[in-house]
């Protein structure tokens, strides 16, 4: 599994890939939280907190995400390598994990510069150091949780087509709907407790929550539970290619 995740790894960063998406990341949030006019822009908001960072990130990972994992197995399906790794003495859960901490490890990387943000609003501050570091270290924590799920899913997607775009195109379609898909069926709904019981299947809800400060057990069981359904997903259809 270490050999997978630092040929991932190398892979990001021999390659234009992963200084692309790193920059890509940095930005865009500072474009939208410190240029652009707008309900983002944190010099306008009038609040020395970083919600507005928070509420955006989740949206620009949604496209970010699976463009690092298009090629993860859909170019070693199309180069042929996906069979050279079967020979290896490494088991099929070995080479997911391997792929998925080196991809999650790409995203906790561009995410890292942002502490940066957390300087410079408390030195904006009426009050310099007047911030609810509790809040912004719980929604950093909830953003972590759903990098995870991001990258499962997209991971799961790029085991099934050797095409890279097709993958990149469907990835965002689940990752969008299962973020942001049942708060909006759930608009739909006018009773009241069935609205929120289907509003809680969205990732968004649980995500809000942690960003809130709140870090509840079953936040946490939902998203490791998710990421792990999707990463079991891509071990078991990879056995059954293999065979």
């Amino acid at each position: 599994m270490l050999a997978i995740f630092k040929k991932e790894i190398r892979s990001f960063f021999t390659t234009p890939t992963g200084y692309l998406v790193v920059g890509l990341f940095l930005l865009l949030n500072g474009l939208f939280l410190w240029v652009f006019d707008g309900p983002y822009n944190l010099l306008e908001y009038g609040f020395a907190d970083l919600s507005n960072f928070f509420a955006i990130a989740p949206w620009i990972f949604l496209f970010l995400i699976p463009a690092i994992c298009m090629r993860s197995f859909s170019e070693e399906r199309k180069l042929g390598t996906l069979e050279l790794l079967y020979i290896k003495p490494t088991t099929l859960w070995q080479i997911v994990l391997g792929k998925f901490l080196g991809a999650s490890a790409l995203v906790l990387i561009a995410l890292l510069p942002t502490l940066l943000y957390v300087y410079a609003i408390s030195e904006l501050g009426t009050t310099t150091g007047n911030l609810d570091l509790g809040l912004i270290w719980g929604s950093y924590f909830g953003m972590v949780f759903l990098i995870f799920a991001y990258v499962a899913i997209s991971l799961f997607v790029s085991s099934q087509s050797e095409n890279q775009i097709v993958a990149f195109l469907i990835s965002i379609l689940i990752c969008f709907c299962l973020f942001y898909g049942f708060e909006a069926i759930a608009s739909l709904i006018d009773n009241g407790t069935l609205a929120l019981g289907v509003k809680a299947l969205g990732m968004k809800s649980h995500y809000e929550d942690m960003a809130n400060g709140v870090l509840d057990s079953r936040d946490m069981v939902y998203f490791l539970s998710l990421g792990y359904l999707f990463l079991f997903f891509t071990q078991a259809y990879l056995k059954n290619r293999e065979r």
